[in-house]
């Protein structure tokens, strides 16, 4: 029998070594510009486009990469005044339900180490359809620190939830 003291390790070195799976190499991504820090399960690829994001254009940049079957990114915005913060966190988080096909769900609160608490922060899942219709799942999460905005996710047919865990979990701001 495992004692009570024991339980609560065995439980995380089980998460971990999920998370570990062959497919993710866990590598440190600082992206430039905007002081954070999080583990990638691979590495990003870096884009750059201009958008409309509750007002006039802004650049958003993003990291992207594959990895297991799945799409791990992190889009980052500076929409320059805090009165456009809470409609980009509102707007981030529509287009990425919008893209799958369906409506915005009520987000849950996580903590983001160093992100300025904002209500408009959040963890959300979506599910919905690919263009070729088969089924698609979202795992997302919207934060902000300052003026800057961001959207972390995971797309793909069925994303370890461990693995999502680890992601979002390493999201933090550098001093």
């Amino acid at each position: 029998m495992t004692s009570p003291t024991l339980r609560p390790a065995t439980v995380a070195m089980a998460v971990a070594l999920a998370a570990c799976a062959p497919a993710l190499n866990w590598r440190d991504v600082r992206p430039d510009g905007s002081n954070a820090q999080l583990l990638f399960p691979c590495k990003p690829d870096a884009q750059e486009r201009r958008v409309a994001l509750a007002g006039p254009p802004v650049r958003l940049a993003l990291h992207v990469c594959d990895a297991a079957g799945l799409t791990w990114a992190l889009a980052v915005a500076d929409v320059a005044d805090p009165a456009r913060v809470a409609p980009a966190l509102a707007a981030l988080q529509a287009g990425a339900a919008a893209n799958l096909g369906v409506q915005a769900s009520a987000s849950t609160p996580q903590a983001v180490p160093g992100a300025t608490p904002h209500p408009g922060s959040g963890r959300t899942r979506l599910h919905g359809q690919r263009g070729d219709g088969l089924p698609v799942h979202m795992h997302l999460l919207v934060f902000a620190r300052g003026t800057q905005v961001f959207q972390a996710s995971v797309l793909g047919a069925a994303p370890p939830e461990e693995a999502v865990e680890a992601y979002f979990t390493s999201i933090r701001f550098l001093p």
